[in-house]
């Protein structure tokens, strides 16, 4: 968050102080351009955003003027409409550059008519006419201007126009983030964070293109009805017939339109899907590997993309019909009309068919491109207006109103509380709940999984809405969540969260959250940079930096939904009495906990189950009251002394130094994102290459070649065979005039318009077959390389995910998948046409006046130049867009993930001005790369009308040897290259820029991959039947050039033995795990019944080990896919699942029970209801080996009794390795392993262990307090004894629990 402000102070934008010739030739990039020629651009080498593309002004500009349509429309009851609000904005500014548009269409129909003047000056030429010669050097003169003035005013408009759509999308983004903050919770649910980036990346980008053609709605019926007067002139009635064609063709764009917006909203849609399934893939990674799980997923997204590209298909034949009747509309308009002509018995000119060709190829364009353009971006800009205004009247959180801000005595005062989170189906979350918080106090609130203890305090903060009762909260609220959040920037940042550094608070803070070590460890302490999700911390870490980030905000109330959950028990005490009882002693805290040993030094104990208050009281009352709260304490009578020694260890704890109390506790390994990589240089052949093959095999490409060429030749001699037929019937006319042939000579008619018409009928069907084929070969790529892309990411190692950010890996999979599938195809096509187009020109031109290869040289060769220079810069600016677009993305997904804590922290404006950040450092690279292409097309054009105005000289001084109709010929088609020729050096140059998006996806289909799911060696179809595990040897970390985690293991786990396995954090207990699964390949030999793991494939392994892990996946499908994606098992078995851990009563209740489809990542469950599902799958799956990775650190003692109750007699046969915080769950193992820095330390029974003082279990059962430590010694004793008679070891129940433990030391 802190390097995004870095930048203000850098480089001014030279276009807000340049002159208006600067302005208008775009001079002021010059020094850019020298720079970028000599070496790659870089961020620093950008400018600043000019103020008036700020996307905070902007925003808030747009943002007022849809406040007013809300209250406008409330008044008159109806719905307010955003596109009125956008309209009202923009009109003033917009309307002015319609006026140039004007212009600029009025100076294409001159041109025509003053070549006619020009073309009957060749006709009627005599030697002898002065007169006439000084006529057609004034019309000369006068097309030249038209083409200087077309050359340098189309460009200046353009941009013009372009830099509207810009403000309009900016503001539109900056508004979209501005509602995402504050939408209630029941607006999230209607929404997902794949969809608002949706509406962030394309909806909005769709207002770019629609400013360009808007104009044209209007202007283009105005400009026809001139040229068909014009024509009327020329040709009289004939002209109907092409007119009426042109007309015809409009509806017909305009059906074209619609069509392609019906594709758009199905496409929109499937895309929607597909990115959110992306989003939950890409975030689940690791869980999804664990449970094999890759190919339901790859179903799933197979089947959004099938749909997907059948309506790409669809609406690309639909474009390449588009496209082939722009190709040849106007030479079928022109074979009608001057058929309809002849037959009416009038004689064609060379003026007349030339001017006539012009004419309608002026305003060709406008009828066949920009109007329909405009129509279906119109039609699509309405779809995306319409998903934005649907978005931006979502709910609202209202203004927390229970909140006043009295420092002086912070207190919380809640009677009779009823909450719903959702009215139509929940039964309340909260009922009838009465709570008092006076100052000083420390409440502490407990129950099991599902009670509406979160609830409570996201009713405090305002996230739940009050049906009934009475909150008040007097002073600044703070909360930590129980998931910890963090965002993408720095440890520092995260836990100062926009505060200023005081550097003594901040290290008393450090301390009191255990974290001091942490930072000492971390390769750039505090400033370490955190990856997406804080990828590169532990969820110890995380949880820390979480509570911290409360502690140091210095507020008067503090709201901690269970912070102790995801530590360990050490830590957890450290936490609880250096920070919750320390440095926040004085002020109200409502602390959720599952940890019953810190009760009695609560103030106040709240105790909630299904909504509602069972107890209320000091720890003493309920004690006395005898109520359930014992039951929630479980089976123990340990209250007592275990209280009365934490009390004890408080009072000495305060004693001792803060420093050795820290210092000693430990630290964890970390990982460090990875910077994104930018290509450099030119995209190589061998890329376009691959990107064409993947469409379509060699024969297709040559066929392709070949078509296309066909259809270019057709359509030349197309245009020469009029060209002759004028002359011949011009020598004729001649002749007869000057009585030199017999009079009865006549022009053959039908052969000249039979070879005519033929010419035609091929350029219609060449230029449909080949504008088909190239579009079927181009969306075909997009389908395999997204395919192979997919692949190669679900086969990524995992250490790829924690060192990539999410908004990056999505960014491949939205912004370059959208561009190859809806951009790249048109623009490759577009700019093959353009430059088959002008090599025909130039043919044709050199064929009538061949001198003109002379100049064509020199101006290829500064053309060639220009692109080189032009590419050089414009590349990398484009490839700074796509690395300055990320961080955008990223922005809103965290942004949406910590939304609670965010608006707890009031931290909202804090979060937009970093959106507006992000957004304005976008805005430069976007501004420049406008201005850029502006900058290159002026130029070109420049060129091109230098061309044009030698080769109209050259044909007045040549006119002694010079027919009309090559005059015509070589003009008409010179004038098309004023551009043209630029349009189709930029679409090639586009194509390259594009192209990127395709080098960046490929970059994605060639990463490592993994292990291979399956080998020739396939186990035993019962593997494992007993469930022994063996490290030989093994060392393992996560990359190659990682720190080893694991050091040296050997370890024999046997069947029908259990195991406890013990160690701090970093000791290496989630690595086991890693090495078991192969989530990277360790080092050494791990055995599962004699088999060797490596060498079997990853899937087979995976599937026969089960694993509950420590953050709970849900993905948003039904509950049933969540159970079991590859629908292996019958309902009764999935509801049998449901009611083993008691979540049975809870999928009844859903609108759909079992195919109830669950809010994104299973929001709409508690967390702990969340690792009850995670078990159900567990069951379900029946494996030997079973793995708990800290499951029970989010949920209740009883949930957590239950939890190992379960898995007691449900796993009974198998081998159970957990992670777990609490002792009690592994004090009767067989044999505990004690891990210390990824190797063994100790290794035997639980009560041998407790004989040595000196022992790291010893000492950790002693932390756990007097009473609990005397109740576990007890149970390891009773357990040893068990064990140590005989029977048992025959008896077919004993469990072989490979349990694994977390401890601090």
């Amino acid at each position: 968050m802190e390097q995004v402000q870095v930048k203000e102070i850098e480089k001014i934008n030279p276009a807000a102080t340049a002159n208006w010739f600067s302005k208008i030739f775009f001079c002021w990039l010059n020094p850019l351009f020298r720079i970028g020629y000599k070496r790659s651009l870089e961020e620093e080498d950008l400018y600043n955003v000019l103020p008036e593309f700020r996307s905070k002004t902007l925003g808030l500009t747009l943002q007022s003027y849809w406040d007013e349509e809300c209250l406008k429309s409330a008044k008159e009851l109806k719905k307010p409409s955003f596109c009125k609000a956008v309209i009202r904005c923009y009109w003033k500014s917009y309307s002015l550059l319609g006026v140039f548009t004007c212009i600029e269409e009025a100076t294409k129909i001159v041109q025509p008519v003053l070549l006619g003047y020009l073309l009957r000056y060749f006709e009627t030429y005599d030697p002898n006419d002065y007169h006439g010669l000084e006529l057609a050097c004034y019309y000369a003169l006068g097309m030249s201007l038209c083409i200087l003035l077309l050359a340098v005013m189309h460009h200046i408009l353009f941009f013009n126009t372009q830099k509207a759509g810009m403000k309009i999308r900016v503001a539109m983004c900056n508004m979209i983030f501005r509602k995402a903050l504050c939408l209630s919770n029941s607006a999230r649910g209607k929404t997902t964070t794949g969809q608002i980036v949706n509406l962030l990346s394309n909806d909005v980008s769709k207002f770019d293109d629609l400013t360009i053609f808007l104009h044209y709605l209007w202007v283009g019926p105005i400009q026809v009805a001139v040229v068909v007067a014009l024509l009327w002139g020329e040709i009289g009635p004939s002209c109907l017939v092409g007119i009426a064609l042109l007309i015809f063709l409009m509806p017909l764009q305009t059906l074209f339109g619609r069509m392609f917006s019906v594709y758009r909203s199905r496409t929109a849609v499937l895309t929607d899907h597909r990115i959110r399934t992306m989003n939950e893939v890409v975030s689940g990674m690791r869980i999804i590997k664990m449970y094999a799980w890759e190919k339901p997923f790859a179903a799933l997204v197979s089947q959004y993309r099938t749909e997907e590209i059948v309506n790409l298909m669809k609406s690309s034949m639909l474009r390449a019909a588009n496209m082939a009747s722009f190709f040849s509309a106007s030479k079928i308009i022109v074979l009608l009309t001057f058929a309809v002509y002849v037959m009416l018995g009038n004689t064609i000119t060379a003026s007349r068919v030339f001017v006539t060709v012009s004419l309608y190829g002026g305003i060709r364009i406008t009828v066949t491109l920009f109007f329909p353009g405009a129509l279906e971006r119109l039609f699509e800009s309405l779809v995306s207006i319409e998903r934005i205004q649907t978005f931006l009247n979502l709910e609202e959180l209202p203004k927390n109103p229970n909140v006043s801000c009295q420092p002086k005595d912070a207190s919380v005062i809640i009677q009779d509380l009823v909450c719903y989170w959702d009215k139509n189906q929940d039964a309340p979350s909260l009922q009838n709940v009465s709570l008092s918080v006076g100052s000083r106090q420390l409440v502490a609130v407990i129950g099991p999984v599902g009670a509406g203890k979160s609830s409570l305090l996201s009713a405090i903060l305002g996230e739940l809405p009050l049906d009934k009762g009475v909150v008040k909260v007097k002073g600044q609220l703070t909360y930590a969540c129980q998931q910890p959040w963090v965002f993408p920037g720095t440890i520092r940042g995260n836990i100062l969260f926009g505060k200023e550094l005081d550097p003594a608070k901040y290290e008393k803070v450090l301390r009191a959250c255990a974290l001091k070590r942490d930072m000492e460890l971390l390769p750039d302490g505090d400033l370490t940079l955190i990856g997406d999700r804080g990828a590169t911390l532990s969820g110890g870490q995380k949880a820390r930096v979480n509570l911290a980030r409360a502690v140091y905000q210095d507020a008067d109330i503090y709201l901690l939904d269970d912070p102790l959950s995801a530590v360990d028990g050490e830590v957890g005490r450290h936490l609880f009495e250096k920070c919750i009882c320390g440095i926040l002693k004085d002020k109200p805290r409502i602390l959720v906990t599952h940890q019953l040993q810190y009760l009695k030094a609560a103030d106040q104990i709240l105790v909630l189950k299904e909504g509602n208050v069972v107890a209320q009281g000091g720890y003493t009352d309920l004690q006395r009251s005898g109520l359930d709260f014992t039951s929630l304490l479980k089976h123990e009578e340990e209250g007592e002394g275990k209280l009365e020694e934490l009390a004890r260890s408080r009072t000495v704890s305060c004693n001792s130094s803060p420093n050795e109390e820290a210092d000693q506790l430990p630290a964890e390994h970390t990982q460090t994102a990875v910077e994104e990589g930018r290509s450099q240089g030119s995209i190589s052949t061998d890329i376009y290459y691959k990107y064409l093959r993947a469409g379509a095999n060699i024969f297709v490409l040559v066929v392709l070649f070949v078509v296309n060429i066909v259809a270019q030749v057709a359509y030349i001699l197309q245009d020469w065979w009029l060209s002759e037929w004028s002359d011949r019937q011009g020598s004729l006319t001649a002749d007869i005039n000057n009585n030199i042939t017999n009079a009865t000579e006549v022009l053959d008619i039908p052969f000249y318009l039979g070879i005519y018409g033929g010419l035609t009928a091929a350029t219609l069907l060449f230029g449909l077959v080949r504008a088909m084929l190239f579009f079927y070969v181009l969306v075909k790529s997009t389908e395999t390389l997204h395919k192979r892309m997919f692949d190669t990411i679900l086969r990524a190692p995992v250490h790829f995910f924690d060192v990539n950010p999410i908004g990056r890996v999505l960014n491949r999979f939205s912004k370059d998948i959208g561009q190859m599938d809806v951009l790249l195809p048109i623009t490759f096509v577009d700019a093959c046409q353009i430059i088959l187009q002008t090599i025909g020109v130039i043919v044709v031109s050199a064929m009538v006046v061949p001198w003109i290869l002379i100049l064509v040289v020199p101006l290829l060769i500064i053309f060639l130049f220009l692109r080189r220079y032009f590419l050089q810069t414009t590349r990398d600016i484009k490839r700074l867009e796509g690395t300055t677009r990320s961080p955008v993305f990223s922005h809103l997904s965290s942004s949406l993930q910590g939304l609670w804590t965010i608006r707890a922290f009031r931290a909202e404006q804090r979060f937009q001005n970093v959106f507006d950040a992000h957004q304005d450092r976008h805005s430069e690279t976007w501004y420049l790369f406008l201005t850029c292409s502006r900058w290159f097309a002026v130029r070109l054009d420049l060129l091109c009308a230098v061309f044009v105005i030698i080769l109209i000289y050259a044909c007045v001084l040549l006119r002694d040897n010079l027919g009309a109709g090559d005059v015509g010929l070589a003009l008409s088609y010179a004038v098309t290259l004023m551009g043209m020729f630029q349009w189709g050096v930029r679409q090639s140059a586009e194509v390259e820029n594009m192209m990127t998006s395709v080098e960046r996806v490929m970059e994605y289909t060639e990463l490592e991959s993994e292990a291979p799911w399956e080998t020739e060696k396939r186990p035993p179809l019962d593997w494992p039947s007993q469930g022994l595990v063996t490290f030989d040897g093994v060392n393992f970390s996560y990359s190659a050039d990682g720190p080893v985690v694991l050091r040296n293991m050997n370890a024999t786990f046997l069947p029908r033995e259990k195991v406890g396995v013990v160690g701090r954090t970093g000791a290496g207990k989630s690595s086991l795990v890693s090495a078991l699964f192969r989530l990277a390949e360790p080092q050494g030999k791990i055995y599962v019944d004699g088999i060797l793991t490596s060498e079997l494939g990853l899937h087979d392994l995976r599937q026969k080990m089960s694993i509950i892990p420590q953050d709970p996946v849900l993905f948003t499908d039904t509950m049933r896919k969540n159970l079991d994606p590859f629908s292996q098992h019958s309902d009764e078995e999935l509801w049998n699942s449901l009611q083993e851990v008691q979540l049975k009563s809870v999928v009844e209740e859903l609108p759909a029970k079992m195919e109830t489809l669950l809010a994104e990542a299973g929001s709409n469950f508690s967390v702990g209801q969340r690792q009850l599902v995670c078990l159900a799958r567990a069951i379900l799956r029946k494996n030997r080996i079973l793995i708990i990775d800290e499951a029970t650190a989010n949920v209740d003692p009883r949930t957590d009794e239950l939890i190992q109750r379960t898995i007691r007699e449900k796993f009974r046969d198998c081998t159970v390795l957990t992670i777990a915080h609490r002792l009690n769950t592994i004090i009767d193992s067989d044999r505990i392993m004690v891990l210390d820095a990824g190797e063994i330390q100790a290794y035997d029974a639980p009560y041998t262990l407790l004989q040595d003082p000196e022992g790291i279990f010893y000492k950790m059962v002693q932390q756990t307090g007097q009473q609990e430590a005397e109740d576990l010694l007890a149970s390891a004793k009773q357990a040893y004894e068990n064990k140590s008679q005989p029977s048992s070891k025959h008896g077919s129940t004993t469990n072989v629990n490979l349990v694994i433990h977390e401890t601090p030391m």
